[in-house]
């Protein structure tokens, strides 16, 4: 009877998408096992490939706009989801706001904002949605949502009653919050963040501390920011009565996760468990003789959500097998056997530059594919021979 493969990688970023690393898989599997049936399950977490992952598993709508980029002065075409004879949108942030969206040289925090994941909202507020799923993956804003309230009608003020510039650099200038304008439908829909941080906004583990220095903050800026934050964390509490410093999750996405619990009473899920719900991946795996996921490195943080950890407790759910690939395997991997994932492989066969080894990221991982296959088949031909 021929074998049946589930592929349900993450994306390998910079260089291969969800899809392309399950085409790469199968190829490589294929060599093997060239009757095999093959489940192509691409997958995501919250951020890159999330919307693309669950439109392609619900035939959703594509829809197009054009929205503020991370600066002012940019405008970005970019698209959202329609699911659920669209009754569900599914927004993924960094099409708007995301770190890809800007050189290295102009990535700074200070400046930029989440106005442009706000006009997503809004927009899809006007296809008359009844829920949101939004996810917060790859950003390079650090502005505690100030930027998207303000694309859906809120007003932050300075002292002289003025509005406040966007961008995280300003936010110790709001002295005041007016939400009158705020936008009506919010309180009709249902917002899910799709996050696998668990950060809270402030402090050592939190959003500028960790993730600022890859939005472009040196050391100096860290430390304003996290005083800006402070104050506008501070500001909501004292006029909306709501403390988002120490939510769990809040520091997703340069606080842009505590922004949404603060005006628009989101809530917050793992982000692999949203996609995992909103596509047919328990079916296949309970189909499934092997399990294939991975991503571009794994290391002891993949247990906090992460793709290949959301697969594996499916998994174990019926006790299937579960292989991972990864372009780099960092510390603590021994840990993630106990959650559910059988064997983990690296797939670089050489050292090489980083553009070298992006670029044949499907070339090894087939080929790492290929050997594991053949590994397979010789330990099933032992077993066969020996019973």
């Amino acid at each position: 009877m021929p074998k049946t493969f589930v592929l349900a990688p993450d994306s390998f970023k910079e260089s291969m998408t969800a899809l392309e690393a399950c085409q790469a898989m199968q190829s490589g599997l294929q060599r093997v096992f060239p009757d095999a049936n093959f489940i192509l399950s691409p997958m995501a977490d919250g951020g890159e490939g999330t919307v693309d992952t669950i439109m392609n598993a619900q035939q959703g709508q594509k829809i197009n706009v054009e929205v503020m980029g991370p600066l002012p002065s940019q405008r970005i075409s970019t698209y959202f989801g329609l699911i659920n004879q669209g009754k569900t949108a599914i927004i993924e942030m960094a099409k708007a706001n995301g770190i890809h969206l800007l050189s290295p040289e102009h990535r700074t925090p200070l400046l930029t904002s989440t106005y442009g994941t706000g006009e997503m909202i809004r927009l899809a507020l006007d296809h008359g949605v009844s829920q949101i799923i939004l996810g917060l993956g790859g950003s390079v804003t650090n502005d505690a949502g100030m930027g998207m309230a303000t694309a859906l009608g809120a007003q932050f003020l300075d002292q002289n009653e003025k509005i406040v510039n966007l961008g995280g650099g300003y936010l110790d200038q709001i002295q005041s919050i007016n939400l009158d304008q705020l936008d009506p439908r919010l309180r009709n829909v249902d917002i899910i963040i799709a996050s696998d941080v668990n950060n809270t906004l402030l402090g050592p583990e939190g959003a500028t501390r960790v993730f600022g220095p890859q939005k472009g903050a040196t050391a100096e800026i860290v430390e304003q920011l996290e005083l800006k934050l402070t104050h506008f964390a501070n500001l909501i509490e004292k006029e909306l009565s709501i403390n988002i410093k120490n939510i769990a999750g809040g520091g997703a996405a340069g606080g842009l996760a505590a922004g949404l619990f603060a005006f628009t009473q989101a809530k917050i899920q793992s982000g692999v468990k949203t996609v995992i719900d909103n596509t047919n991946l328990e079916q296949a795996i309970q189909q499934a003789d092997n399990i294939f996921t991975g991503e571009g490195g794994i290391d002891f943080q993949t247990k906090f959500g992460k793709t290949p950890i959301g697969v594996a407790h499916l998994a174990k759910k019926y006790n299937k097998p579960v292989i991972v690939c990864a372009g780099y395997l960092g510390d603590g991997i021994e840990t993630l056997y106990q959650e559910g994932i059988t064997s983990i492989f690296g797939i670089l066969d050489q050292t090489n530059d980083l553009e070298t080894t992006l670029k044949n990221g499907s070339k090894n991982l087939s080929r790492s594919c290929e050997n594991i296959a053949r590994l397979i088949l010789s330990i099933e031909s032992f077993s066969l021979k020996n019973e």
